[in-house]
């Protein structure tokens, strides 16, 4: 196995840990085996699709903020830690919305691999017709 595609593995591995915990913690809430004062997962849960998806929301404007700011900083160590900071929180919370609708992330790494090699052009007006 090659050092990149190792890498690519780990990532993965990453992703699916992440998934795993935020399922467990989801099914734990079901259970009513975890205390939204406790988890911040558990917290998210029980406020129901709306409020997840509003976090959503709230964290892709922080990241389009964060992505402003290191452009005109002309990507400086600091703000670049900023953006991939923000980032990190909208994919968390991306997770949190996939285990509230019973998807993985590997089923949009299976969409992705999907769209691979199609135009991205080609492939949105597929998706009108």
């Amino acid at each position: 196995m090659t050092q990149e595609t190792n890498n690519q593995h780990n990532n993965m591995d990453a992703i699916k840990r992440l998934a795993d915990v935020v399922d467990a913690r989801r099914a734990d809430f079901l259970a009513g085996k975890a205390d939204p004062d406790i988890s911040y997962i558990a917290k998210l849960f029980s406020k129901g699709d709306d409020a997840i998806l509003k976090k959503i929301g709230e964290e892709a404007a922080e990241t389009v903020m964060a992505a402003k700011d290191s452009r005109f900083a002309n990507l400086a160590p600091e703000m670049q830690s900023k953006l991939v900071g923000e980032i990190a929180d909208l994919w968390f919370h991306c997770f949190v919305a996939l285990s509230q609708f019973n998807l993985r992330p590997e089923d949009v790494i299976a969409e992705l691999e999907r769209r691979e090699g199609v135009s991205g052009i080609a492939e949105k007006a597929a998706r009108k017709a």
